[in-house]
């Protein structure tokens, strides 16, 4: 008998008698549509980040509300480890910064885990719009105010809101098309429905290259290597729109230390994989794979700099 109480005690201490994670699927959340950046970055990490752990990591389209309606799930679900999101600057930043409504707080709600990379942004229309460079457009812009319309992947994005920013500084008026997802506004633009896209570069990049789209500024640190003729907004004199977006993994507040850790350790080794690097660098992004500690004052210095953009420039939802 004491030798049977001796061993049960030996394992309830030394967690032996306890599951190990993870010991079931791992759901990873997408905020938006199949076909979009988003929906391209998780599918390329979680393959090999399911095979590190042992269990399939299964990606799940939440799309609506421009990233609001996944991150909202996100926040809601148990923080234990099977339920992770793709945090992106729509749904961690500008919808939170503009829409008052959001039922989520971004700083507080989630727990962060890892920025995985930064991604250029770029303006681009479809070849049938009479401009093929930034002083092109602006010219046919300015020339017809409200005839032509933009995508973007949804209201409160930040497609939405750095166009927005666009056109507060440029002086000029375009109609906002919001879509579920950047694939669907992808697609609409690069048939001709709508002429004038604001989108993440990974997304769009493979249109660009086949040219069904043109592209006329990203936002980005530097020029893109894959696009060299391309200027930053920078060199155009529109440096408050030249923010590169960020994608990373969060999870729900209240997620257990250890799993954090567990969780960012395969991550952080998933971004070192040159497979996924060479698939990631060839969009024009580039690997952060930062901590958690900095993955969270980033994500608080992106949001109070775009409620700044907000509030200076006077954004508000249709």
């Amino acid at each position: 008998m004491r030798l049977l109480l001796f061993a049960l005690g030996w394992c309830l201490a030394s967690g032996a008698g306890a599951q190990s994670y993870p010991s079931k699927p791992i759901q990873l959340q997408v905020p938006f549509a199949p076909g979009g950046t988003t929906d391209l970055i998780a599918r390329t990490v979680a393959e090999p980040l399911g095979k590190l752990l042992g269990q399939t990591v299964v990606v799940v389209n939440k799309p609506g509300g421009g990233g609001v309606v996944g991150a909202a799930e996100l926040a809601r679900a148990v923080p234990d480890g099977y339920t992770l999101g793709l945090a992106t600057l729509s749904s961690a930043a500008t919808n939170p910064a503009i829409n008052p409504r959001v039922s989520y707080q971004p700083l507080t709600d989630f727990t962060p885990i890892i920025n995985m990379m930064a991604t250029p942004n770029v303006l681009a229309v479809h070849p049938s719009f009479p401009a093929k460079d930034m002083a092109g457009l602006l010219k046919a812009l300015r020339a017809h105010p409200g005839r032509y319309d933009y995508a973007s992947s949804g209201t409160g994005g930040i497609a939405h809101l750095q166009m927005e920013l666009f056109k507060s500084l440029t002086q000029t008026s375009v109609v906002h098309i919001p879509y579920s997802g950047a694939g669907p506004a992808l697609r609409d633009t690069v048939g001709g429905q709508v002429l004038v896209i604001f989108d993440n570069l990974p997304s769009a990049f493979p249109h660009i290259q086949d040219g069904r789209l043109v592209a006329i500024a990203v936002a980005s640190p530097a020029r893109v290597p894959e696009l060299p003729k391309v200027p930053t907004f920078k060199e155009l004199g529109l440096e408050a729109v030249n923010r590169p977006a960020l994608y990373g993994i969060w999870g729900p507040k209240g997620m257990p230390k250890p799993i954090v850790a567990q969780l960012h350790q395969a991550l952080h080794k998933v971004l070192q994989d040159p497979a996924v690097v060479k698939r990631i660098e060839a969009t024009g992004s580039k690997v952060v794979a930062n901590s958690p500690e900095q993955f969270a004052a980033q994500l608080q210095a992106e949001y109070e700099v775009y409620k700044k953009v907000v509030h200076g420039q006077k954004l508000q939802l249709d």
